[in-house]
């Protein structure tokens, strides 16, 4: 009972900082207009990969270019997702670090994981990418023959969300080595290097690559899954394993968060006890 209420609580936060989020934008309506151009720039960039597969007419593994289509589709909406909810909140979970800042968070009265992960939604940059993802996905579902049934639609949709925990817990780790480390940059280069590397279905890759990317650092899970299940090509294990990764994964990120936060505590506790030596020794 009391999780449920816990849950809606954090579900009512968050809608609250979402509202917030788009008062503060709309503020300042030029650099709205402007994130949505410059994502939608990338976006024409990221689609030539789509003129790639057609002209070049691949096929991979069974995968015809509409099926490969779905992959690059997912792969854009997530995208999307991401650059709303998390990005600038991870960037930002740097500079709380570095600034001290998040000793101040700690104070609030919610969880401050969840506070520091989705405190700043991003409205406008996501925009383009969902929009454009979920053209493709739905040209892709209907050159394949994929039939619109409930049931496929509704499998799609729990992958979805499954990949954006795995998302999350993924794209957090440089952030959190922030808690350790002064500088962080060539970690979080690699992650997104990771992720753009992600927008082709995993059979393009070896079985070891396929391996790691599924089991280890699943990446795979992200893009490949939710199309991979409508099109029946997920076994028995992959489907388990699909539902028990963020699970996992998620509670992988809150125990490295725990650790983080204990550092971070004995440091500063350490820092005092200095400053209080320096100033009895005067």
């Amino acid at each position: 009972m009391n999780f449920v209420i816990e849950m809606r609580r954090h579900l009512y936060i968050l809608m609250l900082f979402a509202k917030n989020s788009i008062i503060s934008q709309m503020e300042y309506r030029a650099n709205f207009v402007t994130g949505i151009f410059v994502e939608a720039a990338f976006l024409v960039a990221k689609l030539l990969y789509v003129v790639v597969v057609y002209k070049t007419n691949i096929h991979i593994d069974g995968l015809t270019p509409d099926t490969i289509l779905m992959f690059m589709g997912t792969h854009i909406l997530l995208t999307g997702i991401y650059m709303g909810l998390f990005f600038n909140n991870f960037q930002r979970l740097t500079e709380y670090v570095r600034t001290g800042m998040l000793d101040l968070m700690i104070v609030k009265p919610i969880s401050l994981q969840f506070l520091v992960s989705v405190r700043h939604i991003e409205v406008g940059m996501p925009i383009p990418n969902i929009i454009a993802g979920s053209i493709m996905v739905s040209i892709g579902w209907s050159a394949s023959d994929i039939p619109f049934t409930l049931l496929n639609i509704l499998l799609f949709i729990i992958f979805i969300f499954i990949a954006t925990i795995l998302t999350y817990c993924i794209m957090i780790i440089p952030p959190l080595l922030s808690f350790w480390f002064v500088n962080t940059s060539a970690a979080s280069e690699i992650s997104y290097s990771v992720w753009d590397a992600n927008n082709m279905p995993k059979l393009i890759y070896n079985k070891w690559i396929q391996r790691i990317g599924t089991f280890i650092i699943p990446v795979f899970i992200v893009t490949n899954y939710a199309p991979l299940i409508v099109l029946h090509k997920l076994t028995k294990v992959e489907m388990v394993w699909g539902i028990l990764a963020p699970l996992i994964f998620f509670m992988l990120i809150r125990m490295l968060w725990k650790q983080a936060l204990k550092y971070i505590a004995v440091q500063t506790c350490n820092f005092g006890c200095l400053r209080k030596g320096e100033e009895e020794s005067l």
